[in-house]
């Protein structure tokens, strides 16, 4: 050890640790460290295709582990290789993971730390770093829910908490107080950018004052401070649930990924970093005090390397993924038997806000552990009324206000599913989902395919014009998401299927956009059964039988088909109501048009790029051969919804609808 080395040796305070956790601490942080220094051997070879470096940083991973207890979450990043071995997870589904094995945890779907496993308490992180903030959110509201005194910890980096995301999930922490330790590597860069460019604030760990939250800021390169702060934290939080924001000092050695490099980092701030090493400092510290020898040191080295070696030999050893196209269509949803429920009971005239209603309420009757989160539908009951008197019959705990944070609710309720509870969320209006897309598309929507966690979560969207709302409040958004591999679509028409099929959204373990066309909510009535039932996704409704034509809509729109052919009763037309969007029924459609020979697709959402434009091509390519005319697509105008009553007239497709359907008469 060089003078200058132990000049700044960092000082250990173990009062409270025995020798053998102390060696613990020192067997962990020296495992990721040395397989990480493999891996960059490997990865120069390209036996590996990325990797993301947390070398010098391994104090904060190993530390935070070890101080959670075993069946306590852990939602790591990228340059957290020190949480994965601390769980012990075998190296060998490791190393299969990072070649795209099977034997990994993704099948090949997925690279790097993108993946959990339920196993190990571990949930992955995605490339768009934040959502998994409010992931932990929802793991540590289920947690509470249970009364289980169980703390989750959740990692980002201080690039991160430039996201709306970070702020999102620590607000909706703090006001739910929620059992999280919200764990930021401050490492000086994201990516090449500095922190000075990066917030403004001395330290990340003052914000906590803005969220009334605590806050600690921690020597991130000492595993022992690391190791009986976070603990001392952690046994608190577990007693007193609350959220806590640690800041770990600390700095990377390698460039964001290897391929980045380290040019951008002045030379004397590498250097002196160098200087401040978690593994060889921690090791010195345990030779001084005479806790381990050079014999040990080479006996633990050994042992490691040997385990490296051994579980390398098993990954290199497996055969590479067989691409199988039925495999990977079948891992996009969990398949589940979905169970038909009649209902017994007698009927009752109801509205199509009733009707969803009733059906959520008989669905929070049937299922204890679903969870309805939404801005104002507590005491006030939505702005439709539609949970109006849930509070007094299911309490707080499970019909939840929320902050106006889509993105936070949206990634709580995928934590929610985690740990194993089911959640309905309530867009106010369908167009605020922009503020909620990333996770929706990219954590609902693939977590299954990635590594088999479902995610439990219908999200309730009132959308739709006619009401005269504008640009903000009136969209009709479907398409956003059938396009959306691993997410299903519910549009349905009229009361009695809403109810029916928002009780199998509710029930089916995949993530499902549930839409509900406001304009109809007080304006469509039918007999509805009274008690609860369910109807199948993917089964569209023929509701009118013809032989001219056949009519294929959703939404609002079939009623504007339906009061058209009501106007012009010498049209035989079948009038499909797709009903489900994703899963689709091209089984009625095509049995349809070949039977009438003609197909208009009528939809309320803008043309181009609407779904009636994938069931168009469908039609042409799967029917050509019985087809009278070119399908024909009647949709609204190219342009955002707008306001004013005569002007939402002529962009919705009502009017045009009629001209459209006697052009294809006649064609």
């Amino acid at each position: 050890m060089t003078k200058e080395r132990a000049s700044i040796s960092m000082h250990y305070h173990t009062e409270g640790l025995d020798k053998d956790l102390l060696i613990k601490l020192y067997e962990n942080i020296l495992k990721p460290r040395m397989v990480e220094e493999k891996m960059l051997i490997l990865l120069r070879q390209g036996k590996i295709s990325k990797w993301f470096s947390g070398i010098g940083q391994e104090a904060i991973a190993v530390g935070v582990t070890m101080a959670l207890n075993a069946n306590e979450y852990i939602l790591p990043m990228h340059r957290n290789l020190g949480v994965f071995t601390t769980r012990e997870i075998p190296l060998s589904r490791l190393f299969a993971q990072w070649q795209g094995k099977a034997s990994g945890f993704t099948n090949g779907r997925d690279r790097s730390f993108h993946f959990g496993t339920q196993e190990y308490n571990i949930v992955g992180m995605i490339s768009h770093l934040g959502p998994q903030l409010g992931v932990a959110d929802g793991i540590a509201l289920a947690s509470k829910l249970k009364n289980k005194n169980e703390v989750t910890a959740v990692f980002t980096g201080e690039g991160g908490t430039s996201e709306g995301d970070f702020h999102e999930a620590l607000n909706v922490a703090s006001v739910w107080q929620l059992p999280v330790l919200f764990c930021v590597e401050n490492n000086g860069y994201g990516l090449s950018t500095p922190t000075r460019e990066q917030y403004h604030c001395e330290n990340i760990a003052d914000r906590g004052v803005g969220y009334g939250m605590e806050s600690h800021i921690i020597n991130g390169n000492n595993i022992v401070e690391v190791y009986k702060e976070v603990s001392a934290l952690a046994h608190s939080i577990r007693e007193n649930p609350r959220p806590v924001l640690l800041e770990f000092k600390t700095f990377r050695m390698r460039g964001h990924e290897e391929a980045s490099g380290v040019k951008y980092v002045p030379k004397a701030l590498m250097a002196s970093w160098e200087l401040k090493d978690p593994v060889s400092n921690f090791e010195m510290f345990l030779k001084d005090e005479a806790i381990i020898n050079e014999d040990d040191i080479r006996r633990i080295k050994a042992q490691i390397i040997n385990e490296i070696n051994q579980h390398l030999d098993i990954a290199f050893a497996e055969e590479a993924i067989i691409p199988n196209k039925t495999n990977e269509l079948d891992d996009v949803f969990q398949i589940t038997d979905y169970e038909l429920i009649n209902s017994k009971s007698k009927c009752d005239e109801m509205r199509f806000v009733d009707a969803v209603s009733d059906g959520l309420k008989q669905s929070m009757e049937q299922h204890e552990d679903l969870i309805i989160m939404g801005q104002d539908i507590a005491e006030y009951g939505g702005a439709f009324k539609i949970t109006e008197g849930f509070v007094e019959q299911f309490g707080r705990e499970r019909v939840r206000n929320t902050p106006i944070c889509e993105s936070a609710i949206v990634e709580t309720a995928m934590g929610l599913s985690i740990a194993g509870l089911k959640s309905v969320v309530e867009m106010q209006f369908a167009d605020f989902v922009s503020s909620g897309f990333n996770p929706i598309v990219n954590y609902l929507a693939k977590s299954y395919y990635r590594w088999k966690q479902k995610a439990d979560v219908v999200i309730r969207m009132p959308c739709g014009g006619g009401v005269a709302a504008g640009p903000f409040h009136s969209q009709t958004n479907e398409a956003w998401f059938t396009k959306t591999p691993g997410l299903k679509v519910v549009y349905p028409a009229f009361p009695y299927d809403a109810k029916g099929l928002l009780a199998t959204a509710i029930n089916d373990p995949n993530p499902v956009l549930f839409f509900e066309h406001k304009g109809l909510y007080r304006r469509v009535r039918q007999d509805v059964p009274v008690d609860y039932y369910t109807l199948p996704f993917g089964q569209a409704s023929v509701i009118k039988d013809g032989n001219d034509i056949t009519i294929i809509s959703y939404g609002a729109a079939v009623h504007w088909a339906l009061e058209t052919l009501e106007n012009n009763p010498e049209v035989s037309a079948d009038v499909i109501d797709l009903r489900t969007l994703q899963p689709l029924d091209t089984e009625t459609i095509y049995k349809s048009v070949r039977k009438t020979g003609k197909a208009l697709v009528l939809c309320e959402d803008s043309l181009f790029g609407s779904i009636a434009s994938d069931i168009s091509a469908l039609i042409m390519e799967h029917c050509f051969e019985s087809l009278d005319a070119p399908v024909k697509r009647v949709a609204s105008l190219e342009t955002p919804i707008p306001f004013a009553s005569q002007l939402e007239e002529q962009y919705l497709p009502k009017r045009r609808f009629e001209e459209a359907l006697r052009i294809l008469l006649e064609y």
